[in-house]
């Protein structure tokens, strides 16, 4: 199966470090961002890595080449040279959906997952079932305290629960989620999960290790700090 990491957007909060290196090529821990789940997909046996870019977008290709030294193969889909910006979450998947077939992996390049694996049984149980997305959810960070989404007792994710937790930017996915948004179409995601949660179409489950969505300075400060 193959994998998107989505590398697409701005990072307005993370100015003045995104005004000259896009989020992802930031460092954590001696290592891109980005890196860290690269190197994650490879261990897992992940093979074709698609990466969505826009801001800053030929710096890509230039810090990390063709994947030959994670044993991936790198394919961009470059929303700045074909559409002059980003397109959002479900717009960017839409347009690297001719890259990826028909069930993926999905993982936001600016979330820091370390202890996180792309499980291959977690990729063939999903192949083989009926959902649209699987989606791993945190416990609510402080920036972010109502949440996304709960889980009901046959693990599929509900929009309103009395236990709500946070999507973790990571999940598995199938083209149909966004079969509706043409290539090139600005789109966020939200609206397809949330017609996918109605008909009964994700599945989730929790994740409880190391997660932070590293979307200010400050986030980013907090992770270089001595464990």
């Amino acid at each position: 199966m193959k994998a998107l990491i989505l590398a697409a957007g701005r990072g307005e909060r993370m100015r003045p470090l995104t005004d000259r290196t896009p989020k992802p090529l930031l460092e954590v821990r001696g290592k891109r961002l980005i890196e860290w789940h690269l190197e994650a997909l490879a261990r897992a046996g992940v093979r074709e890595v698609v990466i969505n870019t826009a801001w800053l977008e030929e710096q890509f290709p230039a810090a990390l080449g063709d994947g030959s030294r994670w044993g991936l193969a790198i394919r961009w889909s470059m929303e700045g040279r074909d559409h002059g910006g980003a397109l959002e979450t479900a717009g960017g998947i839409a347009k690297a959906l001719p890259l990826l077939g028909e069930c993926f992996w999905v993982v936001a390049s600016d979330v820091f997952l370390p202890g996180f694996e792309f499980a291959p049984a977690a990729a063939r149980r999903f192949e083989s079932g009926a959902a649209l997305a699987h989606l791993w959810l945190v416990p609510n960070p402080p920036h972010h305290p109502r949440g996304d989404f709960g889980i009901d007792a046959d693990g599929r994710a509900v929009a309103d629960a009395p236990e709500r937790f946070t999507w973790a930017s990571v999940g598995l996915m199938r083209a149909g989620l966004v079969a509706g948004i043409a290539p090139g179409t600005r789109a966020a995601l939200r609206p397809s999960l949330d017609a996918a949660i109605a008909r009964g179409l994700v599945t989730a489950e929790r994740w409880s290790g190391g997660w932070t969505d590293v979307g200010t300075p400050e986030r980013l400060a907090a992770l270089q700090a001595p464990a």
